[in-house]
């Protein structure tokens, strides 16, 4: 694409290093010990290190006596042990993990906080099951609300996807795990990822796309990264240099390790490019690369690279031995108390016309109605899942809560859809099943409030395929409508890991929460909110959109691809098959550029059911006294927010910029910082958010560097991308 030119009238630009300061390393202290280790290698044990000994393993150096580095799947929760050679469970009885809430209800939570205390977690339990690297945070921008893997991924805005991708970093490394950061890069869709080359913008990919994963390097000294299954620009991510060498290590300073994903490896290339292990097999970094040595295809001297930088993370992270390894059960109480914490403070209230926190003296018949009050969410669809100790349902967690305080009734209301319906390609988005609607409303006409529990599943979400629609599965607007005609008094759960049309809900239901796929505690944190426990606290990681049509991709008519084929069943063959995959040629053009998410309903005044950020309390907040401060580090923003309400209660105070008099195309207003904030009832607090000057940092075509426009800018505080209650003004220096 061509690179566009700032105008010669520009403001002035100062180029800056805009976080280039790399602090050394954890990783670099071993380099000796390596230097050591390595001059009694022979080139066939170098080699064996570069690809996969087992599904979930890559070898050591057996003859110095250094372990094989063993992997766990996630990100949200240590998967069951495998059989060695393949993805059959290993049935053992001990490797129930913690199911905790999945990519954007820890993002819903906007907690920095929360997010290193989700990695803690996560490493307890990998390293009671001896692993050491973990396949996460996945950390990839949502672009397109219908990815299969929404619900893993953070948001749709590169600050936030940031902060929390350094904090779950640091979370897990200092608690004796490596993490393993994917899917590096621009993996934004499932649909055709095996093969579909990302044409995008330097600037787009420098400002939207790469920070969350250069945050976590450069700030979380993160010690992996998985290669994504696309192409970027033309080029494979597993042999891409320019993502690999060029900005992962040349730039950023990483010194750990690039694994494939699970069958993303395409050719000896990719040793040289930076790829240090190909997973799970050896098809090319095995015999291949060694033919390809001794023919001088590849040089010793990247091999002797990839394998000095597999050591640095090897002797960083402590071995456990096997049998110190699944000797008790994964999940235990205080990573089941992180989960809990997670999910409280995730769910979002997207509306409330006072039925919310529930009467209970009020309303003594409560019917619940749809199968998601009885889904459990930990495993479904295709990829990583979590084989849970245990997971309260939102049907078990409200009977928990208020069982003995009210007559609780449940009523199916719609079909499940299955991983059989998925397999069938049977389409969710259908009329509902008659019989279990008129149970369904027949219940709700004789109860006193109706709590329908709606949205997806994760065969619905899932890996390897992107959903067709957003609308809601199995004849849930239909369903909705009708008992909204016996019944007004309703509250929807919408259990869902991304955003869902939500029109005709918002329409019949007074109140409306969003509960994501939550966790082992997610029925618990659920109930606790309704029955008002505790003030909902979540806010949106993502725009819920009017209709689908309205996404910057969908828009502009460059999503979903079209594949020409003149035969379905030779094109499913072509696609199943790697060594023919490689030949197909299909485009994602990212024209909407860096206008993704709320920037470009706003850049094209597109209105919203729900924006960015939002999500609505027990209590209101008052926001007052706005100070700015500029310093040639960045901008100190103060500012008085007061609790008018009866509870304690948490806001997340956000904070947007705007640069009005740029020189350069922007969005509307920027997130540029924010914060969590606990305010008892009545009390105000002053809340002090920092934002560091690289913040404003924008990509200069140019001069390809970064470059901080200096001058004014306009800063928006408030509680949610739409709800701005103050506006300053500052300088950026």
């Amino acid at each position: 694409m061509k690179k566009k030119l700032i105008p010669a009238f520009a403001s002035v630009l100062l180029l800056c290093a805009c976080g280039t300061e790399v602090k050394e390393s954890a990783l670099m202290k071993y380099e000796d010990r390596i230097t050591e280790i390595m001059s009694k290698m022979t080139l066939e044990e170098k080699v064996a290190m570069l690809h996969g000994k087992h599904m979930f393993s890559s070898e050591g150096v057996p003859a110095q006596g250094i372990a094989d580095i063993e992997y766990a799947d996630g990100p949200f929760g240590i998967r069951e042990e495998m059989e060695p050679h393949s993805w059959n469970s290993a049935h053992l009885d001990t490797d129930s993990a913690t199911f905790f809430p999945t990519g954007s209800a820890l993002a819903a939570t906007w907690s920095a906080d929360l997010a290193r205390e989700y990695g803690k977690g996560m490493a307890i339990e990998a390293r009671l099951r001896g692993k050491d690297m973990i396949l996460g945070p996945a950390i990839n921008i949502q672009r397109v609300p219908v990815g299969g893997r929404t619900y893993e991924y953070f948001s749709e805005d590169p600050l936030l996807s940031s902060v929390l991708a350094t904090e779950y970093t640091l979370g897990v490394q200092e608690n004796g795990a490596a993490v393993c950061l994917k899917h590096y890069a621009l993996n934004n869709q499932e649909d055709h990822r095996g093969y579909v080359d990302v044409q995008v913008s330097e600037r787009a990919m420098r400002e939207i796309y790469l920070p969350p994963f250069e945050m976590s390097v450069r700030k979380g000294d993160a010690w992996g990264v998985m290669a994504a299954y696309n192409k970027v620009r033309g080029y494979w991510c597993s042999e891409n240099k320019e993502l690999l060498t060029d900005i992962l290590r040349d730039e950023w300073g990483f010194k750990g390790i690039v694994i494939s994903d699970w069958g993303g490896t395409h050719s000896v290339r990719a040793a040289e490019a930076g790829l240090n292990v190909e997973m799970p097999g050896s098809s090319f970094l095995g015999q291949a690369l060694l033919d390809s040595l001794k023919a001088g295809v590849v040089s010793e001297e990247a091999v002797d690279q990839r394998v000095r930088e597999l050591l640095r993370v090897r002797l960083a992270v402590e071995p456990i031995p096997a049998e110190k390894a699944n000797v008790q059960m994964t999940s235990q109480p205080p990573q089941q108390k992180i989960a809990y914490d997670v999910a409280a403070h995730s769910v979002v209230l997207l509306k409330n016309e006072g039925l919310l926190p529930l009467d209970l003296g009020k309303h003594r018949k409560i019917a619940v109605i749809g199968h998601n009050a009885v889904q459990t969410q930990g495993l479904g669809g295709v990829g990583a899942g979590v084989k849970a100790l245990y997971e309260v349902t939102p049907l078990e967690g409200i009977m928990a809560k208020i069982g003995d305080k009210a007559e609780v009734k449940y009523a199916q209301g719609y079909a499940r859809y299955t991983g059989m319906d998925r397999h069938r390609r049977v389409n969710p988005i259908c009329e509902p099943d008659k019989e279990l609607m008129e149970e369904a409303v027949a219940l709700a006409a004789e109860s006193d409030l109706v709590i329908f529990v709606a949205g997806n599943n994760r065969d619905i979400e899932t890996e390897g395929s992107d959903r067709k629609s957003i609308m809601l599965p199995m004849g849930q607007d239909e369903l909705v409508k009708a008992l909204a005609a016996v019944n007004p008094n309703i509250v929807t759960v919408v259990v869902t890991g991304a955003p869902a049309d939500l029109r005709v809900v918002k329409e019949v239901s007074p109140s409306v929460v969003v509960s994501w796929f939550n966790g082992t505690e997610g029925g618990n944190a659920l109930a606790d909110i309704l029955v008002g426990n505790i003030a909902p606290s979540g806010k949106l990681p993502f725009t819920f959109p009017m209709q689908l049509e309205d996404n910057p991709a969908y828009a502009l008519g460059v999503f979903p691809q079209v594949v020409e084929r003149s035969n379905e069943d030779v094109f499913v063959n072509l696609v199943n098959r790697r060594r023919d995959r490689r030949r197909i040629k299909l485009e994602a053009d990212y024209a909407e550029d860096i206008f993704v998410g709320y920037r470009w309903y706003e850049h094209k005044d597109v209105p919203v059911l729900y924006p960015f950020g939002h999500g609505l309390s027990y209590v209101d907040f008052d926001y007052s006294s706005l100070s700015l401060k500029s310093t040639s580090k960045g901008v100190k923003v103060s500012l008085d927010l007061t609790n008018t309400g009866k509870m304690e209660a948490d806001e997340v105070v956000q904070v947007y910029a705007s640069r009005p008099e740029s020189a350069l195309t922007r969005p509307e207003k920027e997130l540029v910082g924010f914060k969590r904030v606990s305010v008892k009832p009545g009390e105000s607090v002053n809340v002090v958010i920092d934002i560091d000057r690289d913040t404003f940092r924008h990509w200069d075509d140019a001069t390809d560097g970064w470059a901080v426009e200096t001058g004014a800018a306009e800063f928006h505080v408030g509680s949610s991308s739409d709800d701005i209650r103050l506006t300053g003004q500052s300088q950026i220096k």
